[in-house]
C-alpha cells in the first residue's frame, strides 16, 4: 500500500517522502523454543495456525541455523557476525554485552529513515552504552537481563525508566509492540518483538494449560526416557499463547492494511530447553548438534515473497542484517565487516541455492561446521546431515578428507575467535555514560563466609544471607568522568534485622554509607502458575536506601559493598545499586 500510494503521489505531481515506500520491518523471536514445537514441522501435540500462517503465505527455510544459547543468537543476528568477535561469549555477568563499536541492524534501519522499537527480552547489554535505547532503538519495553523470574506485572525497563509491568509479560509485550505499529503505520518501522518463552520459569495461565494439563504428549523425545512430560505440557502451552499474541500483531497489521507491505519473520534463539519432540534431532539447548542449533525461519511478505515458497540452502542468523537490507533496498554501513550474506534473492526466487560455505557455532570452545551436506560435530566427527538429519552415522571413514578438512577449519576458527574472546572476558561495567547507572545483583561478585545468591543462575537474582561483617559485594566498574554520584541500594530487611550499616566504597577512596531504618520484608511473588516442582525463580519487590553521595574517579574503580555493622541476624537482601551523575 505504502508503494502505491506513492505511486499515485507521484503520478499528480506531489513530491512523496522517498522512505514512505520502503517496506516495514516485524521480527518475532522467541526464547528456548525449537524448531519442533511448531504445528507446521508436523507436531501434533500443539496447534500454532497464526506462526504457520507465516510458512504458508510466504517462504519457509529448511536449514537455518542459530546459535546454542540465547545472547549469542541475539548479537548474530543484530550485527551479522559470529558472536565472539561482537563480545558476546556467554549469557551472564556482563558476557552478553555487544560492543559499542558494532552497528546493529537497528541502527542501519534507523539511519534510513525507520522508527524503530523493541518490546521483550533484550539480553545484549544493560548499563549505558550497551542499552538498546543506545543501540539504535528508538523505543524499548522489557528487561534486558537473559531471563526473568517472574512472569506476571514484574517490574520492566521502558526506555531506561523502571516501570512495573502490565500483566502476563508476552501478552503485555505484544500490547506494546500494537500501541508503537499503530502511532508508526504512517512512516516506515522496524518492530523487533523478542519473546522471553517458553523459556524457564514455566509460568503459565490456566487459559492455555488447561488443554495440556491431563495430556500425555503423543509426539516424543527419540529417547522418551529423557523427556519430562511435565516440562512438555509448559512449553506446549507456553507456544500456543505466543501464537496467539502473534496473531494479535498479524490482525493489526491487517486491520490498518499493511500486510502487503510489511517483511514479517519469525525464529527462536536456539533449540528446545528439554527433550520433547524435535523431528529427531541430536541435542537441545546448549549443544552444537542439530537439535540445539537448527530454528524455524518463517519469512511473510506477500509483495514479493510467493506463498508456500521453501528455501533448502543452508541461512543462519548472521544473514538476516545483510537480507533485510537488501529486501528494503537499504544501504548497509557497518563499523565492522559482516561475516553473513543475503539470502534476499532466495526468499524472492530470483535464484534457487548459494555457493556452499562453511557455516560456524560455537559454545565454551567447542565448534562445529555445517556445509550444504555435512555437519563435523564439536568431537570432531563427520555425519551427512542431508541424508542422516538425526547425526546417527558417522560418515569420517567414509569421506576422510572432508573430515579433515573441516577439522581443519574449525580447529582455525577457534584460533581466530581465541583474541575476541579474550578481550572481552573481564570487561569493566560502565558507570556515568548516562545520568543513571544501575548494578544489579546479577553483575556483583559476592565474597564472605555466608553470602549468597537467591539463585545457581546469576540473571534474576538478589543476594541473601548476608550475616557477617566480612561478607561484601563488589562491581568492576568503568567510570566515564570523575564526579559526584547520588547513590541508592534497594533491599528488603526483616523488623528484626533493622539497623544494619550499608557501606559503598571507592576502594581506596571515597565512601558513603546508610542506616537500615526501616524494615520491608514483601512476600516472593505469587509463582502459583509455574507448572513445575521445585522452581528456583523467587521475585520480590525492593525498597530504596538512600546513601548519600560518593566521589568516583575516571577509570578503572572497585567499588565494594559492605555491611561493618549488622544490628539482627542478617543486614539486608540486596537487589541492586543505583548510581546518579550530579
Amino acid at each position: 500500500m505504502k508503494a502505491f500510494t506513492a505511486v499515485v503521489l507521484l503520478l499528480f505531481g506531489i513530491t512523496a517522502n522517498t522512505s514512505f515506500a520502503k517496506p516495514n520491518v516485524v521480527i518475532f523471536l522467541t526464547d528456548d523454543q525449537g524448531w519442533g514445537d511448531l504445528s507446521i514441522h508436523g507436531n501434533t501435540n500443539l496447534e500454532t495456525p497464526n506462526i504457520d500462517s507465516l510458512g504458508k503465505e510466504g517462504a519457509m527455510l529448511q536449514n537455518f541455523y542459530v546459535c546454542a544459547v540465547c545472547a549469542p543468537t541475539r548479537a548474530e543476528f543484530l550485527t551479522g557476525r559470529y558472536h565472539p568477535k561482537t563480545g558476546v561469549t556467554g549469557v551472564s555477568r556482563g558476557e552478553g554485552r555487544l560492543n559499542v563499536d558494532e552497528t546493529t541492524i537497528a541502527n542501519v534501519f534507523r539511519k534510513n529513515g525507520y522508527t524503530t522499537g523493541a518490546f521483550g527480552k533484550w539480553h545484549n547489554g544493560t548499563q549505558s552504552p550497551y542499552h538498546p535505547n543506545d543501540r539504535g532503538f528508538d523505543e524499548f519495553y522489557g528487561f534486558t537481563s537473559g531471563h526473568w523470574g517472574a512472569y506476571y506485572s514484574p517490574p520492566l525497563d521502558h526506555n531506561k525508566t523502571k516501570i512495573k509491568g502490565n500483566g502476563y509479560v508476552v501478552d503485555d509485550f505484544t500490547d506494546r509492540a500494537i500501541q508503537f505499529i499503530e502511532k508508526n503505520r504512517e512512516k516506515p518501522f522496524f518492530c523487533y518483538v523478542p519473546y522471553n518463552t517458553p523459556h524457564s520459569p514455566m509460568i503459565i495461565g490456566d487459559r492455555w494449560f488447561e488443554k495440556f494439563a491431563d495430556r500425555e504428549p503423543s509426539m516424543k523425545f527419540h529417547d522418551p526416557k529423557r523427556e519430562d512430560p511435565q516440562m512438555t505440557r509448559a512449553a506446549l502451552a507456553m507456544v500456543e499463547n505466543i501464537d496467539w499474541n502473534i496473531g494479535r500483531i498479524l490482525e493489526t497489521l491487517k486491520k490498518h492494511d499493511l500486510e502487503e507491505d510489511t517483511i514479517i519473520l519469525f525464529f527462536s534463539d536456539n533449540g528446545p530447553n528439554s527433550f520433547r519432540w524435535n523431528g529427531g534431532m541430536k541435542g537441545k539447548k546448549g549443544n552444537l548438534d542439530e537439535g540445539g542449533l537448527r530454528s524455524p525461519l518463517l519469512v511473510r511478505w506477500p509483495a514479493e515473497i510467493s506463498a508456500g515458497h521453501q528455501v533448502e540452502p543452508v541461512c543462519a542468523a548472521i544473514d538476516l542484517l545483510p537480507t533485510l537490507a537488501e529486501l528494503a533496498e537499504l544501504p548497509m554501513e557497518t563499523n565492522q565487516p559482516v561475516d553473513g550474506r543475503s539470502f534476499a534473492k532466495l526468499l524472492t526466487g530470483k535464484e534457487t541455492n548459494l555457493p556452499d560455505r562453511e557455516l560456524f557455532s560455537m559454545w565454551r570452545n567447542k565448534v562445529t561446521v555445517r556445509t550444504a551436506k555435512y555437519r563435523l560435530d564439536q568431537q570432531g566427527k563427520l555425519f551427512d546431515i542431508a541424508a542422516d538429519r538425526g547425526q546417527t552415522k558417522e560418515v569420517s571413514d567414509q569421506f576422510p578428507e572432508i573430515a579433515e578438512r573441516l577439522r581443519k577449519s574449525a580447529a582455525e576458527f577457534s584460533t581466530a575467535m581465541k583474541p575476541h574472546i579474550e578481550a572481552s572476558a573481564g570487561r569493566p561495567f560502565t558507570v556515568g555514560y548516562d545520568r543513571s547507572t544501575t548494578l544489579p545483583a546479577r553483575d556483583g561478585v559476592e565474597d564472605g563466609p555466608s553470602i549468597s545468591r537467591s539463585a545457581k543462575a546469576p540473571n534474576n537474582s538478589f543476594f541473601e544471607n548476608w550475616k557477617s561483617p566480612d561478607d561484601s559485594i563488589s562491581y568492576q566498574v568503568d567510570v566515564k568522568a570523575a564526579g559526584e554520584f547520588a547513590a541508592t541500594v534497594f533491599y528488603t530487611c526483616r523488623k528484626e534485622d533493622v539497623g544494619a550499616t550499608i557501606r559503598l566504597a571507592q576502594r581506596e577512596g571515597d565512601h558513603c554509607e546508610a542506616i537500615v531504618t526501616e524494615a520491608f520484608d514483601p512476600p516472593f511473588y505469587d509463582n502459583s502458575k509455574e507448572r513445575m516442582e521445585n522452581s528456583h525463580y523467587i521475585v520480590k519487590d525492593f525498597r530504596p536506601l538512600p546513601m548519600g553521595t560518593i566521589r568516583l574517579e575516571k577509570g578503572h574503580q572497585t567499588l565494594l559493598l559492605s555491611a561493618p555493622k549488622i544490628a539482627g541476624e542478617e543486614a539486608i537482601d540486596f537487589h541492586s545499586l543505583e548510581l546518579i551523575k550530579q
